[in-house]
């Protein structure tokens, strides 16, 4: 079989690929199979997806949407894109408290490497799990909630105990948005500036003293920022983050007001997401360290920036969940997105995670790192537990899920 990861820098190496319309074909799928994984849409940058055995999308089952008013909640098929469950969730009046940067990725697939959007008092998008269900290594069908004392072991779960069907998650009353972009914003500003919105993002090319731009999502009830807000300048046409893209791809800006899922993304759900010619790495830290990790990385600046398209920064909110880079600490995501280029990428990759080594940085599962994040996880050894007790055979198990955490 042939086949890539939506970047193009992993081809796959599963030897066939099944997309099943029904739960009881993916049943037999998993329970007949000696090694399988399931894949969303392809937006990990490392081969977390991959296997020898069969591959499986669970975009092919019912795209069901069940929403639950007296619980403020929603069940939704797993396969489903954020934007097409935010589409339909706005049209009935709720919302998800946050997205990530991309409304094109799976939900089970976000939850699974505890993907997130940003802003001070936000959970990763997998903290709004309330329940979900999922094929086991045996084919049987099992349904877990937070009332479950093993829940917070398998909302991020990598993929590693079963194939996901559906989840329930919690909903809020929508709620529009305006979104401002800033620009120059000094260095000693990027904690205030941070916890200025509902939802905030700071980019910088490493070129220059001053962070390039902000990105100021604001619900639309709140003021506008002042003209000399934080000693920045108002950008005055809309931007993409990444230079010589094209604005139009980026959600609405200039304050216009909003529908929550037109403005909490980045970029819109129809057009080309980032760059799309791009590699990614993310790194997140304990907030309390930021300045000092940035610091740290201050003098490979010229290293990162000739392999690099754009660095964001942004803020998570601390969770329970084991295999979350933001377990038990509020965190500073340091997100790179790099040129295109693997082996030109790979030394100054490499020269990143020395330089954060001192912060106990925890990577985003589904970009690239190379070093071991065990030591950062303080339930990595219970998180070992459930892979026993889940898939004592490993037929969920791959070659990069073997490297950072090793059978008994």
């Amino acid at each position: 079989m042939t086949g890539t990861n939506w970047a193009g820098n992993v081809t796959w190496s599963a030897r066939a690929r099944h997309r099943p319309s029904t739960l009881d074909e993916l049943r037999r799928l998993v329970a007949g199979a000696d090694r399988v994984r399931a894949v969303g849409t392809g937006h990990s940058f490392n081969r977390l997806g991959d296997t020898t055995g069969v591959q499986v999308s669970v975009a092919g089952l019912p795209p069901t949407i069940v929403l639950d008013r007296d619980r403020g909640a929603v069940t939704v098929a797993a396969g489903l894109r954020y934007g097409d469950l935010a589409t339909a969730l706005h049209a009935e009046g709720y919302a998800v408290a946050n997205l990530a940067s991309l409304p094109h990725i799976s939900v089970a697939g976000a939850v699974a490497t505890a993907t997130h959007g940003s802003g001070p008092a936000h959970g990763n998008l997998a903290t709004a799990v309330a329940a979900l269900e999922l094929v086991t290594a045996d084919g049987d069908l099992l349904t877990v909630d937070r009332a479950d004392p093993r829940f917070a072991g398998l909302v991020v779960h990598l993929g590693a105990l079963g194939v996901v069907t559906r989840l329930t998650l919690d909903v809020v009353p929508a709620f529009e948005v305006r979104q401002y972009v800033r620009l120059g914003l000094p260095r000693a500003a990027l904690d205030d500036a941070l916890g200025a919105a509902y939802s905030v993002s700071v980019f910088t090319g490493w070129r220059s003293p001053r962070f390039d731009q902000v990105w100021l999502k604001q619900r639309a009830d709140q003021p506008p920022p002042p003209a000399d807000w934080l000693d920045t300048r108002t950008a005055d046409t809309p931007r993409h983050p990444v230079p010589g893209m094209p604005a139009q791809n980026c959600t609405e800006q200039l304050g216009v007001p909003g529908p929550w899922h037109e403005r909490l993304p980045h970029f819109r759900l129809g057009f080309t997401p980032s760059s799309g010619d791009e590699l990614q790495s993310e790194w997140h830290l304990a907030r309390s360290d930021g300045a000092a990790a940035l610091a740290a990385l201050d003098p490979a600046a010229e290293r990162i920036a000739a392999v690099l398209q754009v660095c964001e920064l942004r803020t998570v909110a601390a969770d329970g969940l084991w295999l979350s880079p933001n377990h038990e600490r509020d965190s500073l995501a340091v997100h790179f997105t790099w040129v295109g280029h693997p082996a030109a990428v790979a030394p100054v990759l490499d020269e990143v995670e020395e330089r954060l080594a001192p912060f106990a940085p925890r990577p985003h599962w589904g970009k690239l790192f190379t070093r071991d994040p065990a030591a950062a996880y303080p339930r990595h050894d219970d998180f070992r537990a459930l892979l026993r007790e889940f898939d004592p055979a490993g037929k969920f198990r791959t070659a990069l899920l073997d490297r950072y955490f090793p059978r008994y």
